[in-house]
């Protein structure tokens, strides 16, 4: 397994919408693996496809205390939601921001596995929200997105602030 390199706001990358998986392998299972292991080690509890540059429609959550329950959903679609809940959220493409974002109390989903068998999924608070935010990285849509345009400046310019320091001591 591999550690895999997370993109970060405002990388362009970040905006592609990702199209659906066709072929569930063994290439893709050791990707997914891969996945698991940036998205613990980060520390996360939800990372997608796009995240790490890969512009499939594929996401991997773990919502449990013990980092012992993971979940992959491929070509995930919501199919109801109701309810509002404002949650605050954080990504592992903005580090280091957390901000109330308001979005559907409950959820339906439908996915597939890492063995290509189709499941539906109901789910309310934390992982409602886990899986709403990854959609979105699916659709090229982040969490700043639902912020004002001065915030998300703000932050768009604190991160490239930060990158360019960061490189700076790598050299």
């Amino acid at each position: 397994m591999a550690k895999l390199e997370i993109l970060h706001f405002p990388d362009k990358r970040l905006r592609t919408k990702a199209v659906d998986i066709v072929t569930i392998d063994d290439a893709l299972r050791l990707f997914i693996a891969d996945m698991y292991e940036t998205m613990y080690d980060a520390p996360g509890i939800g990372l997608a496809a796009t995240q790490v540059n890969f512009h499939k429609r594929l996401i991997v959550i773990d919502v449990s205390e013990d980092k012992d329950d993971p979940l992959c959903l491929i070509n995930p679609a919501i199919t109801h939601k109701d309810g509002v809940e404002t949650m605050q959220e954080g990504c592992l493409s903005v580090p280091g921001f957390y901000e109330n974002v308001e979005r559907a109390e409950h959820i339906t989903v439908k996915a597939l596995n890492q063995h290509g068998e189709a499941f539906e999924l109901t789910a309310e608070g934390l992982l409602a929200v886990c899986i709403q935010h990854e959609i979105d990285h699916l659709d090229g849509k982040l969490f700043v997105d639902y912020l004002s345009p001065l915030k998300r400046n703000r932050i768009r310019k604190k991160l490239i602030r930060t990158d360019k320091e960061l490189a700076q001591q790598a050299k």
